[in-house]
């Protein structure tokens, strides 16, 4: 049965080995979402009134990749092997083993707003408004390289596309990594650049971008297979979609507030 599905296209996870030096597909999605990052927040600072300056966005794209980095880590072993963490704290520097988390990356990314802003004397929406557009190319990017690693692949089905990785046993799976690019990547990142073509009350963007990824997320989380260690809490529900529920909510409220009351994101008259 399993010749009529897809086989999953065996791909090297090195994308460049130099000597000792192996350089991973996956590392490289992480640097190409940066690039794209930096290339379209020097280009938005250089539009006239912006009211930012290439050095900042520099600084800014800094922080925020630690933030994704440290939380991202930081959050997959608190909200996925806590067990683990406890058993052997060293886990949690043993990056080689892999595991990053795009709910823990997220909270390290809002806390490196909050330390920007406080540098620049920026209100936090004003930041993560600048931020939000870009973000999703870099999500696309990393869930291409999770296809190239063959990992976090779907649920058994047997629909026509489904496929059988290496790493997945025999059966045939939804190839979630795909469906979590279209949606969280490529369809977020069209909504978020068509609502951000025109001026929007300070906080409106980076409400949708919540709302947006919570959705989508959640959805895919239907697909996708539940991390082993954790499995569905009350046979219904996965982690991915705990964490993505608040998202969701929280995304709403913020875009009510910045069309109802604009000033209490900014402080002062309202920004359009």
């Amino acid at each position: 049965m399993s010749q009529t599905y897809l086989q999953y296209p065996e791909i090297d996870p090195i994308a460049i080995s130099l000597g000792p030096i192996n350089v991973y597909w996956y590392g490289l999605m992480y640097l190409l979402g940066f690039l794209f990052a930096n290339w379209m927040g020097n280009r938005q600072a250089a539009k006239p009134g912006s009211n930012w300056h290439k050095d900042e966005v520099g600084d800014l794209l800094f922080y925020g990749f630690l933030g994704v980095i440290l939380g991202g880590r930081i959050g997959y072993v608190l909200f996925y092997n806590f067990g683990l963490f406890l058993d052997d704290p060293m886990y949690l520097f043993r990056i080689t083993d892999g595991g990053m988390s795009f709910h823990g990356g997220l909270i390290g990314v809002l806390l490196a707003f909050v330390y920007f802003g406080r540098k620049t004397q920026r209100s936090f929406f004003v930041i993560a408004d600048f931020i939000a557009p870009m973000v999703p190319f870099g999500l696309a990017a990393g869930r291409i390289g999770n296809f190239i690693n063959g990992e976090l692949w779907g649920r058994v089905t047997d629909v026509p596309w489904a496929m059988i990785f290496p790493t997945g046993g025999d059966l045939p799976r939804h190839p979630s990594q795909l469906y979590q690019f279209a949606m969280e990547g490529v369809l977020l990142l069209i909504i978020l650049q068509v609502f951000a073509r025109k001026p929007r009350p300070v906080g409106a963007i980076s409400g949708l971008f919540l709302f947006g990824y919570g959705i989508f997320r959640f959805i895919a989380e239907y697909f996708r297979q539940p991390d082993s260690q954790l499995g569905l809490y009350f046979d219904l529900i996965s982690m991915g979609q705990i964490l993505s529920t608040p998202m969701i909510f929280l995304g709403a409220l913020i875009m009510f507030i910045a069309y109802k009351k604009p000033t209490l994101f900014t402080g002062k008259a309202s920004q359009k």
